[in-house]
């Protein structure tokens, strides 16, 4: 016997990752930017969250070199390529941590705290780093 299980219909069958980990703290940034290539390489819909101090990836004056790391937040500019559209930033992260939003490497949606996490809540499944 076969039985449909129905899905609320406010979640999609879509993936979020969210980013709250500063860029250069370990290696979890990286991680979340290679995970989100993959998924997309196999065909998942993707969507990038930043939050928190996962803000500061975004900014465009980073000089990782002085502190012998790879450069790989130039990675968010090639999202396009992989059909990743959806960025999401929390603006409140931005507006506590003084970070305009011209600084920023890539276009992203900013959103208020409540849009954000109704955004989110939108994901079948969330992995955060």
């Amino acid at each position: 016997m076969n039985t449909l299980i129905d899905k609320p219909s406010s979640i999609s069958n879509r993936v979020a990752v969210v980013n709250r980990s500063s860029p250069y703290k370990g290696c979890s940034a990286q991680d979340s930017l290679d995970l989100v290539i993959a998924m997309s390489n196999f065909g998942q819909e993707v969507s990038v969250f930043f939050v928190g101090d996962g803000v500061f990836q975004l900014i465009t004056a980073q000089n990782p070199v002085a502190i012998q790391r790879k450069h790989f937040t130039k990675g968010f500019a090639a999202l396009h390529f992989y059909d990743i559209e959806n960025l999401y930033v929390c603006a409140k992260s931005l507006n506590d941590r003084n970070i305009d939003s011209d600084k920023l490497s890539v276009q992203v949606i900013p959103l208020q705290t409540d849009e954000f996490y109704a955004v989110l809540a939108k994901h079948q499944h969330v992995v955060t780093f």
